[in-house]
C-alpha cells in the first residue's frame, strides 16, 4: 500500500490489520477529522473503548496557494509528544501509541468526548479566565522546564527546517513581501529569531490547537517544535486573543483584558530563567510581526473578513512605526486603534 491515503477508511483498516496495530481488537468505526492544513487525520474508535487520532502528514497542505512542507515532520510531532510529557503540566498532552516511519504516519490517544475545540468556543464569546490561566500555565512549563533541561533537549530539538517551511517563510517573509512598508521590521525579525537559540518552542501555540475536556485545556499538533526563541510562541498565541478582539467588537474589552492576563500570569511562571529580562521586548515584536502575517502572509485567519484584514494591517504597520517595548502598551495600543 505505497501511497495510502488515510482519510480511505477501507485502507486504512487494511492496514492497522497487516502491520499488527490491532491486536485482538477492531474497528467499530472511523471518522474524517476537519480543520488541518497540513496533515490528514482521522479519529479511530476500537471494540474494547479505547480511541486513536492517526495522523499523517501532507506534502502540499490544504491551502490556496503552493505551500509544500517535507511530510518527515510527522516524526517531529511524534519527539515532541515524547517529550511534552515530560515537560507539560500532567495531562495536557495526549499519549503516544505508534509512529510509522515508512508512511508517515502517528497514532495517538484520542482525548474523550465530550470535549470543544477552544477556538470555537473563543469565537462564540466564551471566554473564562481559568482557561486563559491554563493556557498560559501550558506555555509557561514547556519553556522553563525545557530551558532547565537544555543540555540534554538542545541538541534533539535543533533541527528548525520544519518551522522555516511552515512558520517563518510562509507567515514573515510571504508577508514582507505583501507589505513593503513593513519589509525591514519582519526581515530583521526573521534574523533575530534564528539567532535566539534559547528554549523548546512550540510553534504552532493557538487555541486551534487546543481542546478542553472536562475543565482541562489539552495541547495538541506539535509538528514545528524546536530549539528556538520563546517569544516567537507568546507573539503568535497573543495574536489570536488580539485578532478575536478585533473580530467580536462587543467582547473586545474582555478579549484585551484576556490577553493582559494572559501574558501577565506567563512571565509571572518564569521563576529563575535567564532570558526572562529579554522576553518581553521580543515578544512585543513578534505580536506584531504575527498580527501583521494572519491578514497579509500565507495563512490568513479566516474569522476576518478583508476589510478587517486592511484595518489589522493599517494599526499594525503604523505600531511597528515605533514599536512597544512593553505587552501591556502593545494590547492597548492596538485595541485603542482599533
Amino acid at each position: 500500500m505505497p501511497s495510502l491515503d488515510i482519510e480511505n477508511h477501507e485502507d486504512l483498516n487494511k492496514y492497522l490489520a497487516e502491520s499488527h496495530r490491532l491486536g485482538n481488537t477492531k474497528v467499530l468505526s472511523m471518522q474524517n477529522l476537519p480543520g488541518g492544513v497540513s496533515n490528514r487525520a482521522v479519529l479511530v474508535h476500537l471494540d474494547d473503548g479505547r480511541s486513536w487520532v492517526l495522523k499523517q502528514a501532507l506534502e502540499k497542505l490544504r491551502v490556496a496557494v503552493d505551500w509544500f512542507s517535507d511530510p518527515q515532520r510527522i516524526h517531529r510531532e511524534a519527539l515532541g509528544i515524547k517529550y511534552l510529557h515530560k515537560l507539560a503540566p500532567p495531562g495536557s498532552i495526549t499519549p503516544l501509541i505508534f509512529e510509522d516511519f515508512e508512511k508517515h504516519i502517528l497514532a495517538m490517544e484520542a482525548v474523550p468526548q465530550p470535549h470543544e475545540n477552544w477556538k470555537v468556543l473563543l469565537l462564540q464569546g466564551e471566554i473564562a479566565q481559568n482557561d486563559v490561566r491554563q493556557f498560559a500555565e501550558i506555555l509557561a512549563a514547556i519553556h522553563r522546564n525545557a530551558w532547565e533541561q537544555r543540555r540534554t533537549l538542545k541538541s534533539t530539538f535543533d533541527d528548525d527546517q520544519y518551522f522555516e517551511s511552515l512558520r517563518l517563510e510562509p507567515y514573515y517573509a510571504s508577508a514582507a513581501e505583501q507589505v513593503p512598508e513593513a519589509v525591514e521590521f519582519l526581515h530583521d525579525i526573521i534574523a533575530q529569531t534564528r539567532r535566539q537559540k534559547i528554549t523548546l518552542v512550540h510553534g504552532d501555540y493557538s487555541p486551534k490547537n487546543i481542546l478542553k475536556y472536562q475543565e482541562k485545556l489539552i495541547l495538541l499538533d506539535h509538528e514545528v517544535i524546536h530549539w528556538g526563541d520563546p517569544a516567537f510562541d507568546v507573539g503568535f498565541s497573543m495574536t489570536h486573543l488580539l485578532s478575536k478582539a478585533h473580530h467580536l467588537k462587543e467582547q473586545r474589552n474582555t478579549f484585551a483584558q484576556a490577553a493582559q492576563f494572559y501574558w501577565a500570569h506567563y512571565f509571572a511562571q518564569l521563576q529563575n530563567v535567564e532570558w526572562k529580562g529579554q522576553l518581553e521586548e521580543h515578544a512585543a515584536r513578534h505580536t506584531l510581526a504575527c498580527l501583521l502575517a494572519r491578514v497579509a502572509g500565507r495563512s490568513p485567519l479566516e474569522y476576518l473578513d478583508a476589510a478587517q484584514r486592511q484595518v489589522q494591517k493599517d494599526i499594525v504597520v503604523q505600531i511597528m512605526k515605533k514599536p512597544p517595548h512593553e505587552i501591556p502598551s502593545l494590547i492597548e495600543d492596538f485595541v485603542g486603534a482599533l
